[in-house]
């Protein structure tokens, strides 16, 4: 169904958004242990996690493709562009909401139960890719599970190896590596998190008739690095400071080993073309380190409230998105 330019323009612009939102929603994901440690000053911080974020962004695709065809075939939708618009509302409403109280949540979760809700409401259950949705849910799962196992065995082997060196020396040398972690942290960010703004929008080319293949466009890649870039470069300052300070009092080689946990899961993510959610990656990472520094350090109820966040995200948003469809078609 051929959609309007103005429409399509209305799409492409909730898209970049919801891309933005998200870069400033997720900034501490990659900084907040590196600013928390005073490894990095916040503004250099915030601009070197802008830059490998639209760096990570422009080199892969392929979460893109998989957010643009798993949950639903575009090409079978008369109505994808309402579905979109539902959806793109519905994460961005979510994504403010936790943003504003400082929960670190999933804008991965909330953007895969908004399109979901949206495609369940709008079409019907038989337009639901239920194999692509359960396979993504279950990578969603266990990505913060794998994270908090990586996050502890590795500050476990560093606990050992740096057992008899002075503190002071071993925090000093690690302040240092956390700026290398940081970037590596915020390029993996990167090539997820930016490309699932690109897939909802190949999605809504697709949908639209303006697009014939699930591809993705130059134009579209440069948009959401640009859009995911300038909304880090604002910093989540609230939820900076959650991950950087109530979780447990984090020093320069726990800020290295949760970073580096994160990182190594995002990116195995990105290579098999499946979406996670950094935040749950980066803070699984943090409390498995922190576990494993001290278990009675980490601060459980805060852990808590935030786990309770991950696992109401996609119901929440697949009923906003639901909502908000009936509300506006």
């Amino acid at each position: 169904m051929e959609t309007s330019f103005f429409i399509l323009a209305i799409v492409i612009f909730l898209a970049l958004a919801f891309d933005f939102i998200n870069g400033f929603h997720d900034t501490a994901n990659a900084i907040a242990t590196s600013v928390s440690t005073r490894a990095l000053k916040p503004r250099v911080a915030i601009l070197m996690a802008a830059a490998m974020n639209f760096l990570g962004a422009m080199l892969f695709t392929g979460v893109a493709k998989t957010i643009g065809g798993s949950i639903a075939d575009p090409t079978t939708l008369d109505n994808g562009i309402e579905i979109v618009i539902a959806t793109l509302l519905a994460a961005i409403i979510w994504n403010l909401v936790t943003w504003w109280f400082g929960i670190p949540s999933s804008s991965s979760h909330a953007l895969i139960g908004a399109l979901t809700g949206a495609v369940l409401v709008g079409a019907g259950s038989d337009k639901v890719k239920w194999s692509g949705f359960i396979e993504i849910l279950e990578v969603l799962i266990l990505s913060p599970l794998i994270a908090f196992a990586i996050g502890y065995v590795f500050m476990t082997v560093l606990k050992w190896i740096f057992a008899n060196r002075s503190p002071h020396t071993v925090n000093k040398g690690f302040r240092t590596m956390q700026i290398v972690t940081a970037a590596v942290q915020s390029f993996t960010h990167g090539t997820n998190d930016a490309q699932k703004a690109m897939g909802i929008i190949t999605f809504a080319l697709v949908t639209s008739g303006n697009l014939d293949v699930l591809e993705v466009p130059m134009w579209v890649k440069i948009a959401a690095a640009t859009s995911m870039a300038l909304g880090t470069s604002i910093g989540g300052w609230k939820i900076i400071k959650t991950m950087g300070t109530k979780i447990f009092k984090i020093e320069p080689i726990n800020g290295f080993a949760a970073d580096m946990s994160g990182a190594a899961v995002i990116m195995t993510a990105t290579v098999l073309h499946m979406p996670v959610s950094t935040t749950h990656a980066i803070t699984s990472a943090l409390l498995g380190v922190g576990s494993a520094k001290r278990f009675s350090e980490v601060k459980w109820s805060l852990a808590g409230r935030i786990v309770i966040t991950w696992f109401i995200t996609i119901p929440i948003s697949g009923l906003l998105a639901g909502v908000i469809f009936k509300i506006l078609f």
